[in-house]
């Protein structure tokens, strides 16, 4: 017989995103329905964020061993068990999912409902034997790989990322489609791991990214030994005696290429089907549903939040976007997302973070009205102490010093982003990171100094020199 519960808010996935909301709604007094068809903490904690980072320190590893010379310490040749580095990206798994865990959310006071959710009207949702009446829906069903139409792929075995990191047996020889951040840092990983690796991208790499960066992002991959063909049209796909053979069409040039295993890092599809959206009133497309920037529907008590939108693909975003949601549904304020201080990180070695506009995107809409400064990692004591000099960082800004954007290619820019991701956020002049006291020797000092460098031409100029000399007349 059907059961049906009335609630104040239905979470339709148990991704980053609606494990948000629901936790924050739950102790904030709400009623909450919690609904997942498949496994607790979604994408990121199963398939995506975490396996792939904890696969890349395994890789890190090694790499780390094998250049430990350079420092004086001899290791020896690095031997490689590769299952053993996979069941270090299932202890890390292991250990997260508790904290997702439907007993964690069952204790938080949510009900949690393990079944596919289909909407049967505007204000009601059928989950296996039970009917949820809501107040508030949350769509946050999230996104799954993207399979492109390459002739001949239906006759080979594929990774995605919802598959690779259940591989316990090293490749020979990995060619990956794709040159997306999931794609190169697969890449290094398997490559540091051992496989020979072959990169294929119909466009150029990390293509959002300021162009200067990924250049540094470019020549170490291929410095490592990494096969990079960008610009390269997959033109067919073939089973080879149990190998998988890959025609490309690269500068006018056909090439076949031959490896063990294929990995397809082509993009994202957002989870759109079988939810019933049309019996909901709610409008979508192939690329996800619309929003307005209150992160709701076309039907007004349904929000949708994270990859399921086609927006901005990182679980940060999906977190961010649960704020927003909760202060709309349960305290009735009208917030609004803004995405002008969104950091993202491509987690190769070396890292390449990102946050507000490019140089390119910067000129777009200013023109000649900014500037840009760098500073190079090679500068930098701490980088110089660890043998890590290779990269630098890049700040735009308004000629009046406000913030737009900064990029930083290098050491552990995933963590220095941060304080531009807040000055930007805040409107900050570039004067306040100048002004910062950063401790010696860290690479912190990196956002001091090219926040310093800002001010050399003003600072050291002919006029400061002329009001000094005069000033001193009077010492």
């Amino acid at each position: 017989m059907n059961k049906i519960i009335t609630t104040d808010i239905c979470v339709i996935g148990a991704g980053s995103g609606g494990l948000s909301v629901a936790a924050g709604a739950v102790q904030m007094g709400a009623k909450v329905v919690l609904i997942e068809k498949g496994k607790m903490g979604g994408d990121c904690l199963n398939t995506g964020c975490v396996p792939s980072k904890a696969l890349l320190a395994a890789g890190h590893a090694a790499e780390n061993a094998r250049r430990a010379s350079r420092f004086g310490v001899s290791t020896g040749p690095v031997e490689i068990d590769f299952g053993r580095a996979i069941d270090h990206v299932h202890s890390v798994i292991a250990g997260i999912a508790p904290h997702d865990s439907v007993e964690r959310f069952e204790e938080l006071g949510c009900t949690v409902i393990q079944a596919e959710a289909r909407f049967t009207g505007p204000g009601e949702v059928i989950a296996g034997e039970t009917t949820i009446k809501a107040k508030r829906f949350v769509i946050a069903t999230g996104s799954r790989a993207a399979v492109p139409p390459i002739p001949g792929l239906e006759t080979v075995c594929y990774f995605t990322n919802e598959t690779i990191f259940e591989n316990r047996v090293r490749p020979e020889h990995l060619i990956i489609i794709g040159g997306g951040p999931i794609g190169l840092e697969m890449a290094q990983a398997h490559h540091q791991l051992g496989a020979k690796v072959t990169v294929i991208e119909m466009g150029t790499i990390l293509p959002k990214d300021d162009p200067d960066l990924v250049a540094v992002i470019r020549d170490r991959i291929k410095a490592d030994g990494i096969s990079l063909y960008e610009g390269a049209k997959t033109k067919e796909i073939l089973d080879v005696n149990d190998q998988i053979r890959v025609v490309i069409e690269h500068q006018g040039i056909e090439i076949t290429l031959e490896g063990s295993h294929l990995l397809l890092a082509t993009g994202r599809k957002p989870n759109v089907e079988n939810l019933g959206l049309k019996d909901a009133g709610i409008d979508y497309t192939d690329r996800g549903i619309s929003v307005d920037a209150r992160l709701r529907t076309s039907n007004k008590k349904v929000f949708a939040i994270g990859d399921i939108t086609g927006g901005l693909q990182f679980t940060h975003m999906a977190g961010y976007d649960a704020g927003i949601v909760i202060r709309n549904a349960l305290f009735r304020l009208p917030a609004k997302v803004d995405h002008s201080a969104v950091p993202w990180v491509t987690y190769t070695n070396p890292e390449l973070a990102q946050v507000g506009l490019t140089e390119k995107t910067a000129r777009e809409q200013y023109g000649d009205d900014i500037r840009v400064v760098t500073w190079d990692y090679a500068e930098n004591d701490r980088a110089r102490a660890e043998a890590e000099t290779e990269g630098f960082i890049k700040v735009i800004t308004k000629p009046n010093g406000r913030i737009l954007g900064a990029a930083i290619v290098g050491r552990q820019a995933g963590e220095l982003i941060g304080v531009w991701s807040l000055a930007i956020s805040k409107k900050m002049k570039i004067g306040a990171i100048a002004g910062m006291i950063a401790p010696y020797p860290t690479l912190g000092e990196l956002s001091k100094r090219v926040a310093g460098a800002w001010y050399t031409p003003s600072l050291f100029g002919e006029k400061t020199r002329k009001l000094v000399r005069f000033l001193l007349r009077f010492a």
